[in-house]
């Protein structure tokens, strides 16, 4: 196997792993009540160490669950904004196919996810303490960013390996000029 075809399967491999990655992700925010009901009941179950060695945790998870419940009891068009979320995290994914069908064409799409995961930081600093979330959970939130970015390096780095390769085998054997042109 040449080097260009091992980067690609491997650039390949990468957005494979984000583009589940982002699905996954989506598809959690769409059953949200659910599962923080199940997740809740998993804490408190009674072989659970969490309520005793993490109540802020315990705490945390309780008082989303019952803010869910009432949005869905009373407002429940307020979980439309999660559905969208998700849609968005649907989409994203989407945009990613560019880069698995023609990486370096696409290395736009890579940069753009990049920007996206350094701007979760800001977000997080910014919009937590206004929606009164937790420093332990803002911080749990950029997480996301940190390790989201990092499939991103690995496949832009390649990307730019796969480029150059390109060029040269383009420098070697160029493209055939149609007559007449």
């Amino acid at each position: 196997m040449s080097e260009r075809q091992s980067l690609t399967r491997g650039i390949r491999r990468w957005l494979v792993f984000f583009i589940v990655c982002l699905v996954l992700s989506g598809l959690t925010a769409f059953p949200l009540v659910t599962e923080l009901r199940w997740t809740e009941d998993l804490l408190s179950a009674s072989a659970s160490p969490v309520p005793e060695h993490f109540p802020g945790l315990m705490e945390w998870i309780t008082r989303v669950r019952e803010g869910l419940d009432t949005i869905e009891r009373e407002q429940p068009f307020m979980l439309y904004g999660t559905d969208w979320l998700a849609f968005a995290h649907l989409v994203i994914a989407v945009a990613f196919y560019g880069p698995y069908r023609d990486p370096v064409r696409n290395i736009w799409v890579i940069e753009f996810g990049m920007i996206a995961c350094a701007g979760i930081i800001p977000l997080a600093l910014i919009c937590g303490p206004i929606r009164d979330i937790p420093f332990w959970w803002t911080v749990i939130d950029m997480s996301f960013g940190v390790f989201g970015v990092i499939p991103l390096l690995i496949v832009r780095r390649m990307i730019k390996r796969l480029e150059v390769l390109e060029r040269a085998a383009t420098a070697v054997n160029p493209p055939a000029v149609p007559a007449g042109a």
